[in-house]
């Protein structure tokens, strides 16, 4: 099972689409998950259409409406993987350890907000997920987000991708 891990498009303020590499990838993916900040319900209606599986929540930056539409934390159970995808989770200081109190049932946290790519374990087995953001780096070098693969219960081949800068 292959998934497709996204978060902070803020569209159309940080850009005018979603990368072609990634709108790419949407099809192929058995389930896209988005960790909040769209900005706008475009963007969701066009991942809703073009996904296999859309797994979402909101973000801060989101407004009533997609608030409506999505949770706050969303939940499921992927090929034995239970997997939990929430906007914010706090400082990069005690991350682990306070993901790991407020998500004992999950084996797999994709989380948004700060941009910044994460990938880390937490002790007890967590594994934690930032994808950083396809459309706004702020502080760092490229755009990006990230694919796994889900097998028989085990989480593999986690991979950051690195967007070109865009042109124009």
């Amino acid at each position: 099972m292959l998934l497709l891990l996204i978060s902070d498009t803020h569209l159309p303020k940080r850009a005018k689409a979603l990368p072609a590499e990634l709108l790419a990838r949407v099809p192929r993916a058995d389930v896209v998950v988005h960790a909040g900040d769209w900005v706008d319900t475009a963007t969701l209606d066009l991942l809703e259409s073009r996904s296999r599986r859309l797994l979402a929540v909101h973000g801060n930056n989101d407004g009533p409406e997609l608030r409506d539409r999505l949770p706050e934390v969303a939940r499921a159970e992927l090929d034995g993987v239970r997997v939990g995808v929430v906007h914010e989770t706090g400082a990069a200081q005690g991350r682990e350890r306070r993901c790991a109190e407020r998500f004992p049932e999950l084996d797999l946290l994709v989380f948004g907000h700060s941009h910044i790519p994460w990938d880390t374990t937490a002790p007890g087995g967590l594994r934690l997920l930032n994808p950083g953001s396809p459309t706004d780096r702020r502080r760092q070098p490229y755009c990006t987000y990230m694919t796994a693969v889900v097998d028989a219960g085990q989480l593999t081949e986690v991979e950051l991708h690195r967007l070109p800068p865009r042109t124009g």
